[in-house]
């Protein structure tokens, strides 16, 4: 029996389809169903009234319905990526998976519809029965020329968008590409000789776009299995071929490719030999897409043309062209201003938002999801990786944007810019939350010093910062590493002439510094000598020193390293100011929103006072993100009913701030679950003080804290911002070293806050 890598994968791509449950795909609801009144609203007699407004204005579907948000992906099984004709049932994981990067990628619910027809006229008149249900169709592997003939029928019937991903996804994927592609072989649409193979429906729909995009009709030539497709040719010709007929004689592929900038196929393997490659123009573009197997493999083309510029359709080779970069922003821009139609203006600027975001920046979670990859603009990346968050707010933003500039928008957008950050914040769970401290954070620019400034998260942060708040970042590390790294990650950032520097092995405050740090500690046993060496070593009570000499406004560690390690330094040097740690803070931002834990990290058995400046101090931070906050002290005890140490001292935390009028509702003590589930509360304690769900959780050990925290980020998908370190004035945060690079721009963004209102 073979144990080879190709049955290895085989099995586990069938066990990933099989278990636990057979599929990809399942139906949720969202909305409760718990009780009657429930069942009432959802079904009769309440549905009625959803059912009248629509019947009044068909527009109101979108209000009442799903259908605003729900696309159907239709095939036929006629033409399988790679499988062929192998019919509608066996053709339904692929609809499926489909249906699966819809939901992934741009939260766009999808049925997939597999038909036993395969007469193209019948199998549109199904499409087009399906308007009331659907907000877009998502034409799928059907033959040539059938798809041709179902698309044109459904487009001209419906009043819907209905978009052949097979043609105009990959068309889209290939003119962001070849944009690309010719910026960086200095050449343009208007002067470049394409040759291609495969008169196919993608292949057709790719030189269309070309033309679209500034391509001349007579600099195209198009090839097939039985050569030029040329003027008065009859064997295997269709009207589509036809427009792109050149000249009227026969020849072959060799004789046509000879001085071509761009060689476009979508055809077969090996269709491309690597001696016509050496015939093509200067830096010659090889798009050999057929998969599994391209026209020609990189490695061939790069014998004989070094510099030539090559994408694939393999995952294994730079510059995949990926439809997933396209049809779920397409359909998103489309159905959120109810289009009718995706038009030519829809699909230019969806090229141009593919390729514009290939020369920006890399993201962080993009590099994060593709590590080891170079993901800097160039020849090797002419188009950004699938799971750049950034494609839904950039490509659906333009999408929708050309939808409405070209009057097929029925529910035109008020605030593009606010439809932009609405789609970031679906990316970017923490967006929405972050929004007020990000406003927050803009009214003054405060110069924020990393400790750990060669590590790579904070240069992508620092990189992030200088782009989107108006803070100074100013990293710890030595110039030479952090350059070579910027450089290797495709940052536009370098040292000095974006941020300022501290290098610890050589810098001119260097003296100044250590007699600080020395000054601050010479009665706690700390010698000159020992200062000179913490002040060249220990990048942690570097950034302290900067923060108390007013050379930073607040400091932010932690990348590496224990917390508590980290805490000892800070401590040393900010806390001569009159600043205490009272405990760490994480938000922790779930599916059905946020939760604030404390104390994480601080205390790991704090005291009475200790567990009421934490309370006070979550109650100041959870305003920052415009929450307000509903505290619970959190124990194995429920309102009294045991006497263990741990809830002794919660009940004395509760009667010290009961000392004082507060400004904000707090209970305790009681089991979690008390916390969150009011009907619960109420039966236990019904003159229990708190309305509604708690939404900060203090607990009486930090186990138990960075407990809940810790499965709440593991298993429960929670997204974390912090901690966040209380009690200092906004001058320290100590991080944990799973932060991400967006979170480390988020902990800046808190950093980054005025004093003034910080609380």
């Amino acid at each position: 029996m073979s144990n080879s890598p190709t049955d290895s994968f085989r099995q586990t791509a069938l066990t990933y389809h099989e278990e636990p449950r057979p599929g990809k795909l399942e139906i949720r609801a969202t909305k409760p169903m718990a009780n009657g009144r429930d069942l009432a609203r959802a079904y009769s007699p309440g549905v009625a009234e959803a059912c009248i407004e629509i019947k009044e204005d068909p527009a109101n579907a979108a209000r009442y319905t799903t259908r605003g948000n729900l696309v159907a992906v239709v095939t036929n099984g006629t033409a399988v990526l790679g499988l062929g004709n192998i019919g509608a049932l066996a053709s339904k994981p692929v609809m499926e998976g489909k249906a699966v990067l819809f939901k992934k990628f741009a939260g766009i619910d999808c049925f997939d519809i597999e038909l036993n027809e395969s007469d193209p006229e019948k199998l549109a008149e199904i499409v087009c029965a399906l308007e009331p249900t659907f907000g877009a169709i998502n034409l799928e592997d059907i033959k040539a020329p059938d798809c041709f003939i179902v698309e044109q029928i459904c487009r001209e019937r419906m009043n819907i968008p209905v978009f052949h991903d097979d043609q105009h996804g990959t068309a889209i994927v290939v003119g962001a590409a070849a944009t690309n592609a010719l910026r960086v072989a200095g050449k343009s649409f208007e002067d470049i000789k394409i040759v291609s193979t495969g008169g196919g429906a993608a292949g057709i729909a790719c030189l269309n776009m070309l033309l679209k995009l500034g391509v001349k009709r007579e600099n195209v030539w198009l090839c097939d299995l039985h050569g030029l497709v040329y003027n008065g040719r009859e064997e295997d010709m269709t009207p589509q071929k036809a427009a792109f007929a050149q000249g009227d004689q026969p020849k072959t592929l060799a004789e046509v490719i000879e001085g071509a900038d761009l060689f476009l196929g979508l055809s077969g393997p090996k269709v491309l030999k690597p001696e016509m490659v050496a015939t093509m123009a200067n830096r010659p573009i090889i798009f050999a897409l057929a998969n599994p197997t391209p026209e020609i493999m990189p490695d061939e083309v790069r014998a004989v043309s070094p510099d030539a510029i090559i994408a694939t359709g393999r995952s294994d080779f730079p510059n995949q062209v990926n439809n997933v970069l396209c049809f779920p922003f397409i359909f998103r821009g489309a159905l959120d201003v109810g289009a009718t139609e995706i038009n030519d203006e829809m699909q230019v600027a969806c090229v141009e938002g593919i390729a514009a975001l290939a020369r920006a920046t890399t993201s962080a979670e993009a590099a994060a999801a593709y590590q080891g990859e170079s993901l800097t603009f160039g020849a090797d990346y002419l188009i950004p990786k699938p799971f750049d968050p950034r494609l839904s707010g950039v490509v659906s933003t333009a999408v929708a944007k050309a939808a409405m500039e070209s009057g097929v928008a029925t529910r035109p957008l008020e605030d593009i810019a606010a439809y932009r950050r609405k789609l970031d914040a679906s990316v970017y769970k923490s967006a929405l939350l972050m929004r007020p401290v990000f406003q927050a954070a803009a009214t003054a620019s405060r110069r924020i010093v990393f400790a750990e400034g060669e590590d790579e998260r904070v240069l992508r942060a620092a990189q992030a910062i200088l782009e989107e708040t108006t803070e100074q970042p100013i990293l710890i590390g030595r110039p030479e590493v952090i350059s070579r790294r910027c450089e290797r990650l495709g940052l536009e950032i370098r040292p000095e002439r974006d941020f300022n520097l501290v290098n610890p092995e050589n810098d001119p405050r260097y003296r100044d510094y250590w007699q600080s740090y020395h000054q601050l500690m010479a009665r706690q046993g700390v010698t000159p000598d020992i200062a000179r060496a913490i002040m060249r070593t220990n990048t942690t009570a570097i950034a302290a020193v900067m923060v108390h000499r007013d050379e930073a406004d607040s400091m932010i560690c932690g990348s590496f390293g224990e917390f508590k390690w980290h805490l000892n330094y800070v401590n040393q040097v900010l806390g001569t100011e009159g600043l205490s740690p009272q405990g760490a803070l994480s938000l922790m931002i779930m599916e059905d929103g946020p939760l604030f834990i404390a104390d994480t990290h601080v205390h790991v058995t704090p005291t009475p006072d200790q567990i009421a400046e934490t309370v006070i101090g979550a109650a100041r931070h959870a305003r920052r993100f415009g929450i307000d906050p509903k505290i619970a002290l959190c124990s194995q005890s429920q309102f009294g009913n045991q006497h263990s140490e741990a809830a002794e001292r919660l009940r004395a935390a509760i009667a010290i701030l009961d000392s004082k009028p507060r400004d904000f509702c707090y209970e305790g003590e009681m089991n979690v679950e008390a916390a969150l589930d009011t009907e619960l509360r109420e039966r236990l304690l019904p003159t229990n003080r708190m309305t509604g769900n708690a939404n900060i959780l203090i607990f009486a050990h930090a186990d138990a804290a960075s407990g809940v925290r810790n499965i709440l980020k593991m298993k429960a998908g929670a997204l974390e911002v912090g901690p966040i370190l209380m009690g200092m004035g906004n001058r320290a945060h100590i991080v944990t070293p799973s932060i991400t690079a967006r979170g480390l721009l988020n902990v800046a963004a808190l950093a980054g806050t005025p004093v003034s209102q910080y609380g």
